[in-house]
């Protein structure tokens, strides 16, 4: 019995796969349609149809370029210039000319350049001093105040341990205690005097006319496309945004006044320095003649303004020139303040491509789908007749009513098999006109099933549309 059921089991699974086999190559399915006659519903779907295709053509293929490839991998070389003359009024009331060599510190960087606007000297020698008034700790009664006391920041350099009572004016080297002063100051080791920044710093005239020089080489590798911001017949210009917007020699007075708008502001920067982001941004259409792209320029104040009263203001450091004489070590300690300009370079190019056109006219066609799905949700949970249509739209089949009815068939069956036990020869018989009746059977409702569904969807879409 139970190598009878394997069997038969066996065979069942046999049959289902190769039921299954046999439809997945001989049986073609499509999808049921319930046409419903509303000028609404069609004149929605339409509309949005309509909206969906204008977004796409006007947008998205002609401003955006989607039948384009696109990259904004871009690779980029800045060399900057500066042009003009400066000058700058002593104290002595003298004149001191200043080229390109002298407020151009370093003389070369990193897509970025330094303009010197004020500056001031210290001329110094390697010695013992007094240390700057400016620093709280190094004020002393005694020696002992400046040996207990720890390493500090703003020293100039190393304690010898002395306390030098000297004037305000006057620093004299090795100096003892002169005066009858109740305070005085540390010594130090190193280079003195020390700097003193209420000295008056000395201001360069004429930085406004100075004239950048931006020279800006791009590749654009995933096209290998490479480009440049200088026309081939460039001849001596000045950049203005209507009348010559391709040359790429920019005044710094223009510079600066696109970055800051504040009249006070400006000549603050000046004084105190600042920094200013120069932006090249390329947005190259290469189905053109490569001539045809240019660079759009942007300037953008990057530090902090003054009237926000920032911690540190401005932008300024240190540099030295030192030499020696007759073996003694001597420097010129400058502190500079100007201007600080950091260029930065973005792009974007684009290729017609016919995959990445095949790409979005599919996804157009997937998007059309929401006029539909739009209209799905309106008319089977919105619209008053709701109902009639989700009626005619889904088809419901109850699992336990087709289960029921298949009981009694299962029990009659089982019924000839125990007959058929009995006499073999009759259940050869039997079996064999069984599989008659089967056949016929299956094929008498597969045929009832075509003409029941021809007939309901010829009633669906012919003989009672949906009004």
């Amino acid at each position: 019995m139970r190598l009878t059921s394997f069997v038969k089991d066996r065979n069942s699974i046999g049959k289902s796969v190769t039921n299954v086999l046999t439809g997945f190559f001989s049986e073609y399915e499509t999808q049921k349609l319930v046409l419903i006659h509303s000028v609404k519903y069609v004149g929605l779907r339409r509309i949005i149809q309509i909206i969906v295709l204008i977004y796409f053509v006007i947008y998205f293929l002609i401003y955006e370029k989607g039948y384009q490839k696109q990259s904004t991998a871009i690779v980029s070389s800045v060399a900057l210039k500066v042009k003009g003359i400066g000058y700058v009024r002593t104290p002595e009331n003298k004149t001191i000319i200043m080229d390109v060599a002298d407020y151009i510190i370093p003389a070369s960087e990193n897509n970025a350049i330094f303009v010197m606007t004020t500056f001031i000297e210290t001329d110094q020698r390697r010695s013992t001093c007094a240390e700057s008034s400016q620093l709280k700790q190094a004020k002393c009664r005694s020696n002992s105040d400046c040996v207990t006391k720890s390493f500090i920041a703003g020293m100039n350099g190393l304690w010898t341990g002395r306390c030098l009572f000297t004037s305000k004016s006057t620093v004299i080297i090795g100096a003892e205690n002169t005066t009858n002063s109740r305070t005085g100051l540390c010594e130090y080791e190193g280079w003195c005097p020390p700097e003193d920044d209420a000295v008056s710093p000395m201001y360069i005239r004429g930085p406004l006319g100075f004239r950048i020089f931006i020279k800006n080489f791009i590749e654009f590798p995933a096209f290998g496309v490479k480009h440049k911001n200088m026309v081939a017949d460039l001849k001596p210009c000045v950049f203005h945004p209507t009348d010559d917007k391709d040359c790429p020699i920019f005044p710094l007075d223009y510079i600066v006044n696109q970055a800051e708008n504040d009249s006070n502001e400006r000549d603050l920067m000046l004084q105190y320095g600042g920094v200013i982001g120069v932006k090249l941004n390329w947005i190259c259409n290469l189905d053109r003649n490569i001539k045809m792209c240019k660079p759009q320029y942007s300037f953008a104040r990057l530090d902090v303004p003054y009237r926000e009263k920032p911690f540190s203001v401005g932008f300024n450091f240190r540099y030295a020139s030192t030499w020696k004489h007759e073996r003694g070590q001597f420097r010129t300690l400058t502190k500079v303040y100007g201007l600080r300009f950091i260029i930065a370079t973005s792009g974007k190019a684009g290729k017609f491509d016919f995959i990445t056109l095949s790409l979005n006219i599919g996804s157009l066609v997937g998007i059309f789908g929401l006029a539909t799905f739009v209209c799905d949700i309106i008319i089977l949970n919105l619209s008053k007749r709701a109902k009639l249509y989700r009626k005619h739209i889904c088809e419901t089949v109850h699992f336990r009513t087709r289960f029921s009815s298949a009981i009694p068939l299962m029990k009659m069956d089982s019924k000839g098999s125990s007959s058929n036990r009995l006499n073999p020869r009759r259940k050869d018989e039997t079996t064999l006109l069984n599989e008659l009746i089967t056949d016929s059977t299956k094929i008498r409702e597969k045929t009832v099933g075509m003409r029941s569904l021809i007939v309901n969807d010829m009633n669906h879409l012919h003989c009672s549309p949906l009004v």
